[in-house]
């Protein structure tokens, strides 16, 4: 388990680093809205870069050792709404919400435990988000208050008669009972208008996923790439969903990116490839500095899984503001459900009937067993469903879907540390260190001149300047060079490179390894090999 870090600390640390921000700080904030830094949009896009380099350029081959055939997508952000209608968003994607009409605050009911208390023989709850442990404790101290003996904890929703129990429900931020509604439901989707009247049908919707515009392009794919099953759809994209209660830094936010895959594959083959995916993804974090005793993959439960999914493994890490893993990715088998929903007939879906797959190799090969080629022909003689099948179906769908944002963050846990290193006079003296891998870390090397003298300035720039074109780099030649060391310790620059009176006579530099403090003299023209060799996948 990681080791517990201060989120509010944390967070003034990433501010202070330029690493995370508050959007619109100067004007109070935004709740659930963050802006990233110079150092956090470098992080943030090495992510999104290795993702696509190890996942859709170069994925690893299949189950069977085959090449694994994938393709990226860009879609809008608005889309027709009838997507929204046919995908089940518009009638179903919603949380149930309480409001407190004391505090004005607005909970998720289903993100609700509740301690239970005996006051005197009469039961009451005192409510607390699910997670947090200085609310809980909060909880705790009420009961005491009001003279009540604390018991086992309920989740709110599981409340025997909760419509009749509301006046014994203290809130999360209030001292006295009754003062919660009744849940209701409450749709994530963000609204606004196409064009110049605010009418309803100019009404469309930011969408809540990236998936959909992977779907409603499945056929154009096809036609134009001439791909055959099994293949991949990868898009990264933003999604935006209007949560009840943004929390937990980044965690829980209101606008958000995805990397997600849409693989179709034969329904007969459909659990061998959500296998695949399922332990190709949990390794895929580990390979980037995240310790495995960190990583939980979950099978969900009967009861939790979405209404079109046949499994899901949720990938979660154990951030360190909770006592229980949080979903870091889902890989879900969806069935035939999303490409049946868009094909289905007007007014729910688009009434394509090009959304299922012809299996043209197949058909040929079984040519001499009839007696045309011709497949609509063949239909017309009414064969079984059986045999249409094994020719023409709807793909299944095993879909990875992963959290820029909150892969950025878990990698910012789980780079933060403090340990004790000496000082140039050999004295130990705390630092803190951001230990990314290699390939995530916003800055690759930083070159300092030993001194601003004797030609060492102009040999760290024109080193500089040779690295720039490859790598983000940085030069530095103001303060000691243990400031140095320790400013670029911070920002988690893996290396920091050297130029001193040595460079001059033999043109060799001095490398120093963020983690192990070692350094090693290296001719100045290894230096770029060095690194790239850091920074390939795998190392």
């Amino acid at each position: 388990m990681p080791t517990k870090i201060d989120m509010a600390k944390f967070a003034k640390f990433c501010k202070d680093m330029g690493f995370i921000f508050q959007s619109s700080e100067i004007y109070g904030g935004i709740n659930g809205f963050w802006d990233y830094g110079p150092l956090g949009v470098e992080l943030k896009k090495n992510i999104k870069d290795a993702w696509w380099l190890d996942m859709v350029r170069n994925p690893p081959p299949g189950p069977d050792g085959q090449e694994i055939r994938m393709v990226g997508l860009d879609c809008s952000i608005i889309m027709n709404p009838k997507v929204w209608v046919a995908s089940g968003h518009v009638g179903g994607f919603s949380d149930p919400m309480m409001d407190c009409k004391a505090s004005k605050k607005r909970y998720r009911a289903d993100q609700l435990e509740a301690l239970t208390a005996d006051a005197n023989g009469n039961t009451m709850y005192f409510a607390y988000p699910k997670g947090d442990d200085d609310a809980q404790k909060a909880a705790g101290k009420k009961a005491k208050k009001a003279n009540a003996k604390p018991g086992a904890t309920v989740a709110v929703l599981a409340i025997p008669d909760l419509a009749a129990s509301l006046s014994k429900i203290v809130g999360p931020d209030v001292d006295e009972p009754g003062t919660l509604t009744e849940p209701r439901a409450f749709n994530l989707m963000f609204e606004s208008h196409a064009g110049p009247i605010a009418s309803e049908e100019n009404k469309v919707y930011l969408r809540p996923e990236t998936a959909q515009g992977i779907f409603a392009n499945y056929r154009n794919v096809m036609d134009s790439t001439r791909l055959k099953l099994p293949f991949g759809i990868a898009q990264v994209g933003k999604a935006f969903r209007n949560e009840i209660n943004p929390r937990n830094f980044t965690f829980r936010s209101r606008e958000f990116e995805q990397m997600e895959i849409e693989f179709f594959c034969h329904p007969d083959e459909s659990m061998k490839w959500y296998e695949y995916w399922r332990d190709l993804r949990k390794k895929w974090y580990s390979t980037l500095g995240v310790k495995s005793e960190n990583l939980v993959p979950r099978e969900q439960g009967k009861e939790e899984l979405a209404h079109y999914s046949i499994g899901t493994t949720d990938i979660e890490y154990m951030f360190p503001f909770s006592d229980e893993p949080q979903e870091l990715e889902g890989v879900a088998h969806r069935g035939c459900f999303d490409l049946t929903a868009h094909a289905a007939p007007p007014p729910k879906g688009s009434g394509n009937e090009k959304l299922n797959y012809f299996d043209e190799e197949r058909w040929t090969a079984d040519a001499g067993t009839r007696t045309t080629n011709s497949f609509k022909e063949w239909i017309k003689t009414n064969p079984p469903q059986s045999e249409i099948e094994k020719y023409q179906f709807t793909p299944h769908v095993i879909e990875p879907s992963a959290g820029a944002d909150r892969f950025t963050l878990a990698v910012l846990c789980e780079a933060y540390t403090e340990d004790e290193v000496p000082d140039a006079k050999g004295n130990k003296e705390t630092r803190i260190v951001m230990k990314f891998h290699p390939r995530l870390a916003p800055i690759k090397a930083a070159i300092f001149p030993l001194v601003n003298k004797d030609g060492m300035p102009e040999k760290a720039m024109a080193l500089y300047r040779s690295l720039k074109p490859h790598f983000n780099v940085f030069f530095d030649d103001k303060g000691a060079v243990g400031r140095r060391y320790r400013r670029q310790d911070e920002a988690g620059t893996p290396f920091c490179i050297t130029i001193d009176g040595d460079t001059l006579k033999d043109d060799t530099v001095t490398i120093r390894d963020r983690d192990t403090l070692k350094q090693e003299r290296v001719p100045m023209s290894q230096v770029r090999a060095t690194i790239e060799r850091a920074l390939t996948p795998g190392c």
